[in-house]
């Protein structure tokens, strides 16, 4: 993803970002909805099963993962083109950390869905 922001194949513009915002938005509201079900026993079964649609689902989910890391890298960027203070940086680095986690743990999610198809 760093090649492809880096190359300016995938371009940070507003729409992106909107785009990208929104949809994890509503993908975190999603996992409350869920979570909040679970504690009355209702499963959603795509979200934990590995049936066609739930790795279709995690796909998408990885894909937005990943398109996240593009919004951090032009916050990074951005921030350095401003000329933000040196304590900044870490604010840019626990972004582009917790994107990472997310993408890890997604990735391992949609793994598991698969391998438990066979």
């Amino acid at each position: 993803m760093y090649f492809l922001y880096r190359f300016q194949i995938i371009k940070a513009t507003e729409k992106f970002k909107s785009i990208v915002i929104t949809a994890t938005v509503g993908v975190a509201i999603f996992y409350l909805i869920a979570m909040g079900l679970r504690f009355f026993s209702i499963d959603i079964p795509f979200l934990h099963q590995g049936s066609t649609l739930g790795i279709v689902f995690s796909l998408v989910i990885v894909g937005l993962a990943a398109m996240n890391l593009i919004l951090d890298f032009d916050m990074i960027e951005k921030g350095s083109e401003m000329g933000a203070p040196k304590y900044m940086e870490w604010y840019g680095a626990f972004g582009l950390l917790v994107t990472i986690v997310w993408l890890y743990i997604e990735i391992l999610r949609l793994l598991s869905k698969i391998n438990s198809r066979s």
